[in-house]
């Protein structure tokens, strides 16, 4: 009998490969074990029980012959008969301008009850930084549209900036003011880890009708699953990668790093990790900079980047704002004082740094800068002595001056949300109070 091995060998490309399978064989906490062959790290699986729609999970882990997975969602249902199917994927996304104006979850689906529109382009969601030497030198300013910010930490277009805050200061009121006033083509807006009821009185407060127009919201609450959680920064960041790789000016905002850094956690410890700085697993501060690399200028357009910090009572020294802040190109402080004492945006510009406002301000902006930032020193040198009646005019003429214009300064940096603050006219309002 004759074989013809042409025949056989075009059925051979055209027959369907039979997919791995794999079982559950373990289940702890967050995190499942399964024997399952060919699955590689940080590829995308799915979980089918009897009983239940399939669960989607991700391989964090590779330990002796099982595969460590973290799902995307809750585990009631999955049980040792469950079966595990590779995809041979990562996690992608749809991503496209049909995207502005919509809320999605922390894994790129619509929250907002309606689906998403069609022509949107599959999108990988984990993505590598650019080439250092393909990015554009941070140049121009980009005008935040707040003037303490603009006056005395002026960003540049591909900045990444650290806003450090408590909690209780101001911190969603100032995301709003940014997302709605900023001189950016659009906004990609992250909140990961918030309570259930603050994303909506975000979306209608701070950011209102007409920041969310012109921007993109992604949202894992507090009660999502971790790996949904920690994915949502990264979603969030690849949706801004979209639009800047055409040619757009993108504002990301992540509110915050802290809690995708706990997420972090989370899933290290659950994979099996040993703790290291606090409690933080040595992948935390890998993953950091490789997220935060991300942003910046592209050969085109850019991402400029604000990721807020939480620093419980004030303390900068803690391990996740400690390596934020070594990363990043700047940094803005709110402190709990100043908004006790009723001024919002609670920014303290003695504590904040913009290590790129030499690049971007004209020489007569940053003498100005100066100038009032020194008077500002001035008035907190002498502040407990005045608070206590006991200082003597014309023993410091430099805190005199700055006692005098200290109601001007302090109007300059109260800014109730909703207020137009146009680049120029804070230019022109500082050198007039730098005199």
């Amino acid at each position: 009998m004759t074989v013809d091995l042409g025949r056989v060998r075009a059925a051979l490309g055209e027959a369907a490969p039979l997919p791995l399978r794999g079982r559950v064989t373990r289940l702890t906490g967050l995190v499942l074990e399964a024997a399952v062959g060919g699955v590689r790290q940080g590829e995308a699986v799915e979980i089918r029980a009897p009983g239940r729609e399939p669960l989607q999970a991700e391989v964090v882990g590779l330990r002796d012959d099982r595969a460590v997975l973290v799902p995307f969602g809750d585990l009631g249902g999955v049980g040792l008969d469950a079966e595990v199917v590779p995809t041979g994927r990562a996690h992608t996304i749809r991503a496209g301008p049909g995207l502005l104006g919509r809320v999605l979850d922390g894994l790129g689906r619509p929250l907002d009850g309606a689906p998403l529109p069609a022509g949107l382009e599959e999108w990988a969601v984990d993505r590598p930084a650019p080439n250092p030497l393909a990015r554009r030198p941070v140049a121009a300013p980009l005008p935040l549209g707040v003037r303490v910010l603009d006056g005395f930490l002026t960003a540049g277009e591909g900045q990444r900036i650290g806003l450090f805050a408590g909690s209780g200061v101001g911190k969603s009121t100032l995301l709003g003011q940014l997302a709605r006033g900023a001189r950016a083509d659009l906004c990609v807006v992250c909140l990961v880890g918030e309570r259930g009821r603050e994303v909506r009185e975000f979306l209608e407060g701070p950011l209102g009708a007409e920041g969310l127009a012109r921007s993109v919201v992604v949202a894992a609450t507090s009660d999502a699953p971790a790996l949904v959680r920690l994915k949502a920064a990264h979603v969030a960041t690849a949706v801004a990668e979209w639009f800047a790789e055409r040619g757009d000016r993108v504002l990301l905002l992540v509110d915050s790093v802290t809690r995708y850094a706990r997420a972090l956690r989370e899933v290290g410890l659950a994979a099996g990790e040993p703790p290291a700085r606090q409690g933080y697993p040595p992948s935390v501060f890998a993953a950091l900079p490789r997220l935060l690399e991300r942003a910046g200028n592209r050969a085109r357009g850019g991402i400029t980047a604000v990721y807020t910090v939480l620093v419980a009572g004030g303390d900068l020294e803690e391990p996740i704002a400690d390596e934020v802040r070594g990363i990043l190109d700047g940094h803005v402080v709110l402190d709990r004082a100043v908004a006790s004492g009723g001024r919002f945006p609670a920014v303290d510009p003695l504590q904040s740094l913009s290590r790129v406002m030499p690049a971007v301000a004209a020489p007569a902006h940053l003498a100005a800068a100066g100038r009032v930032r020194a008077l500002l020193a001035a008035h907190a040198r002498v502040r407990d002595l005045v608070a206590l009646g006991a200082y003597r005019a014309g023993a410091d003429p430099e805190a005199d001056l700055a006692l005098a214009r200290l109601p001007a300064i302090e109007a300059f940096l109260r800014q109730p949300l909703g207020e137009a603050a146009p680049f120029e006219e804070t230019l022109r309002r500082l050198e007039a109070l730098a005199g």
